[in-house]
């Protein structure tokens, strides 16, 4: 008698739940402040000008995100529900496709919900749900791609309409923000390396074999390349109405020029300008709020979860070794995300930097977490991957009235928060 094969039960309505949850969360205190705070001086007037359609202003960045601002505008009105409602809707929707990009990519539950924990609970995704800024909806459109890539690597048969979700998302994700460029360049690119480690004679046509069998390399070519391309040029349409610095709203090359010329202009120093290497030592915060604002002194920090930051680097490193040792390729992929995502900082010619930054590589770095802390309870560990998921609970729970801008006793009660001197 044959021992019938171990099937997991897919998760999904946890994941819902979950995703549920922290979207509940996002929600207190979500009107305050009434007053625009940190990036959303930018960001309001640039969707205002969505809505106006006469001069584009804030064109350092692409539209999209600045659209679907304008669309909580116009939905909700001009007030911090209408500005900041759509970034919770999109952080909820970041933290539901990380838990499915898990759950395909490892076929376990307990890595699905871990990474929802970690994801949640990371005080990165929380504080750019509740503030209308880029970011959060850069995340989310890259987080849904890698969920859909994923999922036809994972399920063929469905293959297809998930790599055109996977690559509208790509393009989404770019235009949204140009930080999204180099992941958005995995997909299609894995798709190529594989193809080509096989050695198919018929390297362009043949349909066969990993990542996904039953599409060509032409056809992911379209899905994964054109595709995003296209989406991406289409989220220009307000150009064709706005007065532009060049006066020629059909020039997407010149604009292009213009935007690039804006992001590496050599700006003034910034008392919270930080570097790649801080980020992930976790030792420079910022301090999105700190001041008298409706009525109290209120704050909101933007730094990650000591507990799944510090944690997570060593789950990162474990899982580049455990990946190239067991051909893990779920393990491989968070390294390559982590790294990629990283190097941008690295390199890019942008003088001035902030931990925001480190927003994407924050999620893969707590999506390793969660397969360390799987592979520990697995060998029967206990006592430290409890302390673990305990801790980052914990340490959110405390961090959440300085994430939510609570009201604070006195100006001096930012210490409770800001150990260090890099978190002041």
């Amino acid at each position: 008698m044959h021992d019938v094969p171990d099937h997991p039960r897919d998760p999904i309505a946890l994941n819902i739940a979950i995703a549920l949850v922290f979207a509940a969360l996002a929600l207190v205190r979500l009107g305050i402040p009434t007053a625009p705070y940190f990036d959303e001086v930018h960001y309001l007037p640039a969707a205002r000008a969505v809505l106006e359609l006469e001069l584009a202003t804030n064109v350092e960045h692409p539209p999209l995100a600045k659209q679907i601002i304008a669309l909580g505008i116009a939905v909700f009105g001009d007030n911090p529900w209408g500005w900041r409602l759509p970034s919770l809707l999109f952080g909820a929707l970041a933290l539901f496709a990380a838990m499915r990009a898990a759950w395909f990519s490892s076929q376990t539950r307990a890595a699905s919900l871990l990474t929802g924990l970690f994801v949640g609970t990371n005080f990165l995704l929380f504080v750019h749900a509740r503030i209308a800024m880029l970011d959060v909806f850069m995340v989310s459109f890259l987080t849904v791609a890698l969920w859909m890539f994923a999922g036809a690597v994972r399920e063929n048969e469905t293959g297809r309409w998930r790599l055109i979700i996977c690559g509208v998302a790509l393009g989404c994700a770019m235009a949204s923000k140009w930080n999204a460029i180099p992941i958005a360049m995995l997909p299609g690119l894995t798709f190529l390396a594989a193809r080509w480690k096989a050695e198919r004679r018929r390297l362009i046509l043949s349909t066969r074999g990993w990542p996904v069998a039953g599409i060509s390399l032409w056809e992911a070519a379209i899905w994964l390349g054109l595709l995003p391309l296209a989406v991406y040029a289409i989220t220009f349409w307000p150009f064709l109405f706005w007065t532009v610095p060049s006066g020629n709203p059909t020039g997407l090359i010149d604009l292009h020029q213009n935007m690039l010329g804006l992001q590496t202009q050599v700006l003034e120093a910034h008392p919270y300008q930080s570097v790649w290497w801080q980020w992930a030592a976790n030792s420079r915060a910022i301090w999105y709020l700190y001041e008298s604002i409706d009525g109290a002194q209120r704050g909101v920090m933007l730094i990650g979860n000591p507990v799944t930051m510090w944690f997570g680097l060593i789950a990162m490193g474990w899982c580049a070794w455990a990946g190239w040792r067991e051909k893990r390729k779920d393990m491989l992929a968070l390294v390559l995300l982590y790294v990629v995502s990283m190097a941008l900082w690295v390199v890019a010619p942008k003088a001035v930097q902030f931990y925001f930054h480190y927003f994407l590589p924050g999620m893969f770095i707590s999506g390793a977490l969660a397969l360390g802390v799987e592979r520990l309870w697995q060998r029967g560990e206990r006592l430290v991957p409890s302390v673990i998921v305990a801790g980052a609970l914990a340490f959110f729970v405390y961090w959440f009235p300085i994430l939510t801008a609570a009201e604070l006793g006195d100006p001096q009660d930012f210490l409770h928060w800001a150990w260090t001197e890099g978190w002041r």
